[in-house]
């Protein structure tokens, strides 16, 4: 690599060295992952994002968030507007908050090779935006997929309606030796925060379905289900006993003062129990600053509860960035980032004894 000068490094430079944060690091373990039979991988990309892949070499991407939100104090940008907005009108408060991005881009949209499934569980900002969906629409024949809301988006940035499957409950597809099923969603906050003139044509909804759905992945190595956003509901006994969950994820968070959006410790492990899943995985506390939160909180109501409730859940702790296959990670707890360097003083085994303390 030739020597920079210092002298001639402008912040356009900066940004396409440095960012994303982690380049094309996590997309190469997943282009070179080969899952093995009886399994299924998945990464965690932040707030819900979720990469699944099979055996039979099948790649789906669900809410990959590739954007921001407030970056200033002043000179407000619609994009950046819009989480805020949706929290202001949560709390009934006309007040901005600190907003910003909490987590590093894990993903390059824009380097992504191989994709079979591009999925939205709802138009929330966080969920799905306009970077993700550029970098996809470049990359042809995959699909775009989500509610009718999603829909209307996608179609709003120019997406075709064509790479556009809309579903709504109840429908099945298939990719590869992946099926996805398409299943309610109990998000509050995705009919509390929809748009005060209704959708692009003018109509008011009041129709979750079309608001907002969730998803079970079946793949030849077990189960995912994916919640979005959803709220604790007792109707999530009806998931449990339709399908057979491996692994599931719940968006769990501190709520700011006034803001009921995101599951507490108790409702996620009551999810798992309505759900009846095998491992819980609690995620999107990372995202955002006003919501930030030690999921470690989770863990000790867990272990104080589980002899006396009679868990037959696992509860996983996961990391951004990190990589957890099932079956096999599913007894280890929490997740551990590679630590490397197996092989330290193999191949500098004359270091002066000297430099050591």
């Amino acid at each position: 690599m030739a020597q920079k000068d210092a002298k001639t490094v402008t912040r356009e430079q900066w940004l396409l060295d440095c960012f994303p944060e982690w380049g094309t690091w996590l997309l190469e373990d997943i282009e070179e992952t080969v899952v093995k039979p009886g399994t299924f991988a998945s990464w965690w990309l932040g707030c819900t994002g979720i990469w699944i892949k099979s055996e039979g070499n099948a790649n789906i991407c669900i809410d990959l968030f590739s954007g921001n939100a407030k970056t200033s104090h002043y000179n407000i940008q619609p994009n950046q507007a819009g989480l805020n907005y949706q929290l202001a009108r949560i709390a009934g408060s006309n007040e901005y908050h600190l907003n910003p991005r909490n987590i590093p881009h894990f993903v390059d949209p824009f380097k992504i090779k191989e994709l079979d499934a591009f999925i939205a569980t709802h138009d929330h900002a966080d969920h799905m935006d306009i970077y993700s969906t550029a970098a996809v629409l470049k990359m042809p024949g995959v699909p775009f997929i989500g509610p009718k809301f999603s829909h209307d988006k996608w179609v709003g940035w120019g997406v075709p309606e064509d790479r556009i499957i809309q579903v709504k409950p109840g429908d099945v597809l298939k990719f590869k030796d992946i099926e996805i099923y398409v299943v309610e969603s109990f998000d509050k906050t995705a009919l509390v925060t929809a748009p005060p003139y209704g959708d692009i044509r003018g109509r008011f909804v009041d129709d979750m379905d079309e608001r907002a759905v969730n998803y079970l992945i079946k793949t030849p190595g077990g189960t995912f289900y994916h919640s979005g956003d959803s709220h604790f509901s007792n109707y999530t006994v009806k998931h449990g006993k339709t399908f057979d969950i491996d692994v599931a994820v719940a968006p769990f968070a501190e709520n700011p003062i006034g803001i009921a959006d995101k599951l507490t410790a108790s409702d996620v492990l009551r999810m798992a129990e309505n759900l009846n899943c095998k491992v819980m995985i609690p995620i999107h506390y990372d995202i955002w600053p006003t919501f930030f939160t030690d999921p470690m909180e989770i863990k000790l109501l867990y272990d104080y509860k589980k002899d006396m409730m009679d868990y037959k859940f696992k509860l996983y702790i996961w990391a951004p960035g990190g990589k957890f296959v099932y079956p096999d990670d599913a007894d280890k707890g929490r997740y551990k980032f590679p630590r490397g360097f197996s092989d330290a003083m193999e191949q500098e085994p004359n270091i002066p004894a000297k430099w050591f303390l």
